[in-house]
């Protein structure tokens, strides 16, 4: 029962951290007039064709996959909270707890698009690194608050 208590809160803290990652990266787009990025629609055509899964002509464009994207994410965001809950345990210490989320939230969130060769982080200028790591660090922090509250 303590461990399915576990997963519930991981969920509830990757809940959190998600709705404030994408939060902040919708406010920066509004503020900046900047695009959406494709490179989570990349991501998914990029996987479905690697497992063999058929795909409409063009792929990137259908709200399928937009709509797969959007769930990975959420699910990506959803796991890491998961995963904070366990790699953390009952240790105490907002710093920790934000900073174990933050590098979750980077490895979990860019770590599939970097393997499937969708991305190359080590190409990117100093805007596009702001432009990731900001959101992640809401993720971040908004998580490692969800925990400590959680966890009292």
């Amino acid at each position: 029962m303590v461990r399915v208590v576990r997963v519930l809160q991981g969920l509830v803290i990757g809940a959190a951290g998600t709705t404030a990652l994408n939060a902040v990266t919708y406010a920066d787009m509004a503020v900046r007039g900047r695009q959406a990025s494709a490179t989570p629609e990349r991501t998914v055509v990029t996987a479905a064709r690697a497992l063999g899964f058929p795909l409409p002509g063009d792929a990137e464009q259908d709200p399928r996959v937009t709509g797969a994207a959007a769930l990975l994410g959420l699910g990506a965001g959803t796991s890491a909270g998961v995963l904070l809950t366990v790699v953390r345990g009952d240790r105490r210490g907002l710093a920790a707890d934000v900073g174990t989320a933050w590098a979750l939230a980077m490895v979990v969130g860019n770590g599939p698009m970097t393997l499937l060769g969708v991305t190359d982080p080590r190409s990117w200028s100093s805007r596009d690194w702001i432009a990731d790591v900001v959101p992640h660090l809401a993720y971040a922090c908004a998580a490692g608050l969800t925990r400590r509250m959680l966890h009292r």
